[in-house]
């Protein structure tokens, strides 16, 4: 029976969302007759850990679906054993941007792949704890469907399950790679205010993520369907096309890779920086892997914790670390949309030296973009006044620093994705849940072990006490 990992990061309370991707995996494993591993990986605090226990234990799922509800503690025990037995140079450091102290997307779903490995899955179908799924005359709109429907078929098969196909027949042996929507609801990055407050600032705020030499035609376009997703119209009937899947038409909380793709390179793994978790997005396209593009968008919604002052000085970092991160990721981009096809081996498969190699040329790049963008963003912020000059004022003060930042970053994607296979190959042989704990942290027991078709979890909940950071989203 093909296994599959269905994969949740979360950092903060979202019980509701625990409860709708269960749904989703019963769903999964009822219509398409495999085995669903439901894997929450949960950095949110004790009282927020607990009731996310609580749910997972009180609901009984489908058979064969198993539930893993793992905190730090867990995933920090695993990423030890596999980092050992890899062999892998500089293991304290491969330890850090696996599980790092502060935010990292790339680095939560970094911790999805290997476990996925590790559990013999075939894909990961990621969500998000921000959202939630559509609802058609009752029924839930689940975006699983045609992840299942298409992920790993020839292209030439999947072309008979889509509403269309827009793709040339040289394409037609090569694997569906990739399987996504977007969302619907608010916008994915949470800049409407600066929109109201002056959308000569949102303009140049938000253009700053495209290619210094880009003209501003071409920049005024990119803000026009920046960060919007599907919009908000309603899900009423599916439409899907199989395709190169343009990144900007899906969105990490509706996603899924097979894993071809992700046991072979993995995502950025930088900190306090949003979107570095797009890159197998890109890898996907340029590469010239088939994808399917469908219309189960996913509904987006921000959290309480977004509006406050500190969540709001913590999301305009990651807002900013974004842009300067865009310097290297618009030259790699670039650079793999020349490459193309020589992007894949001959059992088209994505070439990991390439990604690499790209990666450390991209931190060469001169960095007087960046000192541009700081500037715009700080002479933007200045004007809106508030919150935002005062966020003006940190960028002042640690703008060198987020400079050297972002150029850290990208090379240490580059050493991550050196050093993935290694990693992936330790954890196809590691046991997720090992009878002795190596960290000397306790866990209290729970229903483990017993088997998928039971329709039971595979729950064991952390030692809150650890002291662990939280760093997923």
């Amino acid at each position: 029976m093909r296994r599959i990992c269905l994969t949740l990061p979360t950092n903060r309370a979202c019980a509701a969302t625990i409860s709708a991707v269960g749904e989703e995996a019963d769903h999964a494993a009822e219509h398409f007759g495999v085995e669903v591993h439901l894997l929450i990986l949960d950095s949110s605090d004790e009282r927020e850990f607990a009731e996310h226990a609580r749910v997972v234990a009180g609901e009984r799922r489908a058979p064969h679906v198993v539930v893993h509800h793992l905190g730090e503690a867990e995933q920090r025990d695993f990423l030890r054993r596999v980092i050992r037995r890899s062999g892998v140079a500089k293991p304290d450091l491969m330890l850090d941007l696996m599980l790092p102290d502060g935010v990292s997307y790339g680095a939560c779903t970094n911790r999805a792949f290997l476990i996925a490995a590790a559990l013999g899955c075939r894909s990961v179908h990621r969500r998000d704890s921000d959202s939630t799924y559509q609802v058609l005359d009752g029924e839930t709109v689940f975006p699983v469907h045609h992840e299942l429907a298409s992920l790993g078929k020839a292209a030439a098969d999947a072309a008979a399950g889509v509403s269309e196909t827009v793709l040339g027949p040289e394409h037609a042996h090569k694997p569906v790679a990739m399987v996504g929507s977007s969302f619907v609801g608010e916008l994915s990055v949470d800049i409407g205010e600066i929109a109201e407050l002056d959308g000569d600032v949102y303009h140049d705020v938000v253009g700053l993520w495209a290619p210094g030499h880009w003209s501003d035609e071409q920049k005024r376009e990119l803000v026009e369907e920046s960060f919007r997703g599907a919009g908000t119209d309603p899900f009423v009937r599916d439409h899907s096309v199989l395709t190169h899947v343009d990144p900007m038409r899906v969105d990490m909380c509706n996603i899924s890779f097979l894993d071809e793709v992700y046991e072979r390179v993995p995502l950025p793994p930088a900190t306090d920086t949003i979107g570095s978790d797009y890159f197998l997005m890109h890898l996907v396209h340029d590469g010239t892997l088939p994808g399917v593009l469908h219309n189960r968008n996913i509904v987006n919604f921000y959290t309480a914790e977004r509006r406050t002052d500190a969540g709001f000085m913590a999301y305009q970092l990651r807002f900013a670390k974004f842009f300067l991160s865009m310097l290297y990721f618009n030259f790699i981009y670039e650079k793999m949309a020349e490459a193309g096809p020589a992007l894949l081996d001959d059992r088209y498969r994505v070439r990991p030296a390439a990604v690499a190699e790209l990666a450390r040329r991209s931190a060469l790049v001169d960095r007087a973009e960046n000192v541009h963008r700081l500037d715009v963003l700080n002479r933007s912020y200045r004007k809106l006044g508030g919150r935002y000059a005062e966020f003006a004022e940190v960028l002042a003060a640690g703008g060198r620093r987020l400079l050297e930042e972002a150029r850290s970053d990208i090379e240490d994607f580059a050493l991550l994705t050196e050093s993935w296979e290694s990693l992936v190959r330790a954890s196809g042989s590691t046991d997720l849940h090992p009878t002795d704990w190596s960290t000397g942290l306790h866990s209290t027991e729970g229903p483990t072990g017993l088997h998928p078709a039971d329709g039971s979890t595979d729950f064991q909940p952390s030692d809150r006490s650890s002291g662990l950071p939280s760093s997923d989203r």
